[in-house]
Order: structure tokens, then C-alpha cells, then sequence
């Protein structure tokens, strides 16, 4: 579920006198028009992993836009959804919560479900614990609106709870209809219950993080849920993530290329 534990405060400050002085402009989250927020957003995070240096691969261009063909895959799913009544989670959402991001995306990542304020807005990972997700994706040079990000539910379990089975089950043809129509190179599963679902199989995701498994022949990266980050948000599990998804970028990458 979406997090709403608060980030405790301060990451490792860089050993560096250069690599503090470049850091130091961004800590009050502004930005000068020469500086995409992408590549803010990637420095951030690596300070906070105590990364004092870097080579950038250059400035993310701006996020592709998609075309109509690229999307009607994706939106012929939403219509089959619907406005889903089909289990109990639909008599106390606020919102359906397909899905965001790009309909050809090469990179997915699925969570649990809907928390408070996804259920309000209507689109996932827009708490604190999408926040963190956001700076994640910087991180490995990504947007937001080049990847798609989805959930294992699409309504909001009551109190934030674990969805039951059942409400797995009614949703989870819609979730493999969404990765058919997207048809990324490469899987994220966020935390346990995406990872256990997708797999399964029980995941222990302290044990298998880092583990790159399969979902339907699609190489699926298990990794921390943000907001298990935000609990535990130590520099030895920041860089785990990071770790997690610079590996599944590259497998990416080398997809692409081939």
C-alpha cells in the first residue's frame, strides 16, 4: 500500500568539497531553467545513497509522447474494467486506480494497491511513498511518464490493508491484460504482496530482493516497496534499490539494443 510514514531527515552528507557544493543548490528543491527536474530528482537520490561523484549519461530528454495507436491496447483494457463492481474493495473507493505512464513503456512497475490519497486522486504512487518512487525512477535517468506504474489491486483496501484473495483474483486478469498491452521488457514488483502475487509463491522480500526472476518469460525484478523505504530508510537499504534498478535498466538497455 502507499506509505504515509515521513521520511526521516538527511541523507550522507558527500565526502567531496565539489561534489557538496554541486549538491548544496537543490536541497531547497528549486531548480534553474538550465537543469531538468529528472536529473535534480537522480541527484537527490544518489546523495542520499552517499554517492559523492558520478558520470550523468547526459540530460533525460523530455517525455515521449504517445501516440494513439501506442494506447488503444491499453485504453480497450480500462473499457473492459469498466466501472468494477465486481468485489467488495469497489463500495469504499473513491477511485478506480488503473495505471499511469506510457501505454509502450519498457519498463513496468507493479505494487499493491491504492492508498489514501491514490484513492482520492485516482492514480498510483502519488503519496509520500510515490514520491519516493518518483525519485527512484530519476535515478536511473527515467520519468515518470516513460515508465508505467500499476498495482496488483485497483481500488483501495479498507484502512490500508493487505488485499484478500479474493480481490486479487477479480483484478489480476486486468493486471496481466495491462502488461499484454504494454508489453514491457522488463518488470519491477514492489515489495512482498506484488512480488508473492506475480511469482505465485510466498516472498519473503527481505530475502529475495535483488532476486531477477520471471513473469510469463518477462525478466521481473523484486525489489523494496517505497514505503517500506520510508520505514526503514537506512543508506544500506537505499542503495539495495538502487542497486535493484540500475540492474534491471541495463537488462533493459541491452534489450534494446539488440
Amino acid at each position: 500500500m502507499a506509505g504515509h510514514e515521513q521520511v526521516p531527515g538527511g541523507g550522507a552528507s558527500p565526502g567531496s568539497p565539489g561534489g557538496s557544493a554541486f549538491l548544496r543548490g537543490s536541497r531547497d528543491g528549486g531548480m534553474t531553467d538550465s537543469v531538468r527536474p529528472g536529473v535534480l530528482e537522480q541527484i537527490r537520490f544518489l546523495h542520499e545513497l552517499g554517492v559523492d561523484a558520478l558520470r550523468l549519461p547526459g540530460i533525460p530528454g523530455p517525455a515521449v509522447t504517445a501516440t494513439a495507436g501506442a494506447a488503444g491496447p491499453l485504453e480497450a483494457v480500462r473499457r473492459d474494467l469498466g466501472p468494477c463492481t465486481r468485489c467488495a474493495l469497489s463500495e469504499g473507493r473513491k477511485n478506480i486506480v488503473f495505471g499511469v505512464g506510457h501505454p509502450s513503456a519498457r519498463l513496468m512497475f507493479i505494487g499493491e494497491g491504492p492508498g489514501e490519497e491514490e484513492d482520492r486522486q485516482g492514480e498510483p504512487f502519488v503519496g509520500r511513498a510515490g514520491k519516493l518512487l518518483d525519485r527512484m525512477i530519476a535515478a536511473i535517468g527515467l520519468s515518470r511518464e516513460q515508465v508505467y506504474i500499476a498495482n496488483i489491486v485497483k481500488c483501495r483496501p479498507p484502512g490500508n490493508r493487505n488485499p484478500h484473495d479474493d480481490e486479487i483474483a477479480t483484478c489480476f486478469g486486468f493486471l496481466v491484460a495491462q502488461i499484454e498491452a504494454i508489453q514491457p521488457r522488463a518488470l519491477v514488483a514492489l515489495g512482498k504482496v506484488a512480488a508473492s502475487v506475480l511469482l505465485q509463491e510466498p516472498i519473503a522480500i527481505t530475502r529475495a530482493r535483488g532476486q531477477m526472476r520471471e513473469f510469463r518469460g518477462i525478466p521481473l525484478m523484486l525489489t523494496f516497496h517505497p514505503a517500506y523505504l520510508l520505514r526503514q530508510y537506512t543508506r544500506q537499504n537505499r542503495q539495495a534499490v538502487y542497486d535493484d534498478l540500475r540492474q534491471v535498466k541495463a537488462l533493459v538497455d541491452q534489450a534494446g539494443s539488440g
